[in-house]
């Protein structure tokens, strides 16, 4: 049996051995956490606003006519030209009183050039003193008459010209035909909506601007001429649709309705963008984006942030390098990286940035032999 007295002799000469050949144990090693010197500095602010795509002029394409619908010379969601013809009606009934309106208009002016004469014979008579001046009078009034009557003639052709016009339909603006809900055969009148032509080659991004701008607004005493002056200063806004794709071309605001929504306390506005391709169509909804510039703000990293339940947190760095929990207030930059401090911190503190969740209250945070500069 090995004794007591020969184990220890083992395990000395084992550690022995371990210093000759000069294997030295491993030293533990403290490392500084990341910091930053808090700044203020200059920053845009994306703003996002839920908005649906309308066209400049929306134009519901009705019949001004009744009557059998025998062309549809255009397609869903065809882009059309002002001018460019989109239904016909059946025209004969119209051409036909244009005919009748015609005939009688001949007629009228038959009948006005008869009691021309008769009247201009009547004179001639009257001042030779042949014929009375009740005969001259009702000669007079009888040429008045016809001529009366070929004006009603010109009306009726004029009505019934345009009556025949009203069988073709034409397209009252440029831009894109929706749905078509009617068919080739169909018995119209003025009350069948035929589609809706959305006139796109500008288009508006409707929105309600949110409370807080509004009582901005309100406390600015912005009234009248201001407002405009406030609408020209605003950023250029962006249309994001809902796949993400971003429209290229920019858009500016045009209007802010002057009436609060009871319901939700928010205003209306309209952003106009070109649509010069005809990608953007009325319906479509999607994010307004508009960037506003924030002067002199304390910026942090959101990894520097920590979070207890309710409140937001920070650790602080003392003059002896310890660490100690500040709570913040901040408001997000919408970057996905940063928060703007609104309170809690002052402009030249120094904070722990990377590796936050990891400190305890009075931990040291920086060594001086491996201490990095701070930014």
């Amino acid at each position: 049996m090995v004794t007591k007295t020969f184990k220890w002799a083992l395990m000395l000469s084992a550690l022995a051995g371990f210093t000759a050949c000069n294997l030295d144990m491993p030293e533990q090693k403290n490392s500084s956490f990341e910091t930053m010197t808090v700044k203020k500095s200059d920053i845009e602010l994306p703003y996002k606003f839920s908005a649906r795509m309308k066209g400049q002029n929306d134009v519901t394409v009705t019949p001004q006519v009744s009557g059998q619908l025998m062309k549809i010379c255009v397609t869903e969601g065809e882009q059309v030209k002002k001018g460019q013809t989109l239904f016909i009606i059946d025209s004969r009934n119209a051409q036909l009183e244009l005919e009748a309106a015609q005939a009688n208009l001949q007629a009228a002016l038959a009948q006005e050039n008869s009691a021309k004469l008769e009247y201009e014979s009547n004179k001639n008579l009257f001042e030779k003193k042949i014929v009375s001046n009740y005969m001259l009078s009702n000669s007079e009034n009888s040429y008045k008459q016809a001529q009366a009557a070929v004006a009603q003639a010109r009306a009726a052709v004029n009505r019934a010209k345009v009556n025949l016009g009203f069988c073709t339909i034409t397209a009252t603006v440029s831009g894109i035909i929706g749905e078509i809900p009617v068919r080739v055969g169909d018995q119209v009148s003025p009350m069948t909506q035929l589609t809706m032509l959305s006139g796109n080659t500008t288009m508006y991004a409707e929105f309600s601007v949110t409370e807080d701008v509004v009582e901005s607004m309100v406390k600015a005493g912005m009234k009248g001429k201001d407002v405009d002056d406030y609408i020209a200063q605003l950023p250029a806004a962006t249309f994001v649709m809902k796949s993400g794709t971003e429209y290229p071309h920019k858009g500016r605001v045009e209007s802010l309705s002057g009436v609060v929504d009871a319901a939700t306390g928010s205003l209306t506005s309209k952003v106009s963008f070109p649509n010069p391709d005809g990608h953007l169509y009325s319906g479509i909804q999607g994010t307004i984006v508009m960037n506003f510039a924030e002067k002199g703000v304390m910026v942090v990293p959101q990894y520097a942030v920590v979070r207890l339940q309710d409140k937001s947190q920070v650790y602080k760095v003392k003059a002896d390098s310890t660490a100690t929990a500040v709570e913040v207030t901040t408001a997000d930059t919408g970057n996905g990286k940063d928060f703007i401090v609104t309170s809690g911190l002052n402009e030249g503190d120094v904070i722990v940035t990377n590796g936050a969740n990891n400190v305890t209250e009075g931990m040291k945070v920086l060594f001086p032999e491996e201490k990095k500069n701070e930014e």
